[in-house]
């Protein structure tokens, strides 16, 4: 017996952009559990928890779906940075990240109910901004939106204007890692296809 239907736990615009570039198909179903915020946890914990959490809350009502949950955190010398509440706590986010080298963290979580199957992993990629003054980062701001990503940037929208350097995935910075994604979907007869 296999999972029927795949479905993704998350609002993200980028995720759905990155499971739809995978060729797969897929429904979204929004996750309503609360969200772990305890900057006390090691970033891989805490993504892994929320990661956990959104699936889980989905999968109770769709027993027959393999359904995804993610998360992702932006960590700097042991300091998490989430989702900023203002466009205030945005620059002051990106002040901070200024010149650094810095870690994003990404775990997904599969959790089909049917077939009692749960599996957490995440990925890890390295960012480097540029020196940024506060006029640079107010004029970032003014193309995107910080609102609703970790770190109050976004890889994927001008990031030429803040990035020096990136080692691993985009796709880990912008909230999915495909790779691992790919080879746990295909255990279940969901066939990745790059488009």
């Amino acid at each position: 017996m296999q999972p029927n239907e795949l479905i993704l736990a998350s609002a993200s615009p980028r995720r759905k952009l990155l499971l739809s570039q995978m060729g797969l198909q897929f429904s979204v179903q929004l996750s309503s559990a609360e969200e772990n915020d305890s900057p006390d946890l090691d970033p891989v914990d805490l993504v892994t928890d929320n990661a956990e959490i959104k699936a889980e809350s989905v999968a109770i009502d769709f027993p027959h779906a393999l359904v995804i949950g993610s998360d992702t955190t932006v960590s700097l010398n042991g300091k998490i940075f989430a989702k900023p509440q203002d466009r205030s706590e945005a620059t002051q986010m990106l002040m901070e990240l200024s010149g650094q080298w810095h870690s994003v963290y990404t775990a997904i979580a599969l959790h089909w109910r049917g077939g009692s199957f749960k599996k957490s992993t995440y990925a890890v990629s390295q960012v480097q901004f540029k020196a940024l003054s506060l006029e640079e980062i107010e004029a970032y701001h003014e193309i995107v939106n910080p609102m609703d990503k970790a770190g109050g940037y976004g890889i994927q929208e001008a990031s030429e204007r803040i990035v020096r350097a990136v080692r691993g995935s985009k796709d880990t910075i912008m909230g999915l890692p495909t790779d691992l994604l790919a080879l746990e979907l295909d255990k279940y007869g969901f066939k990745a296809f790059y488009q």
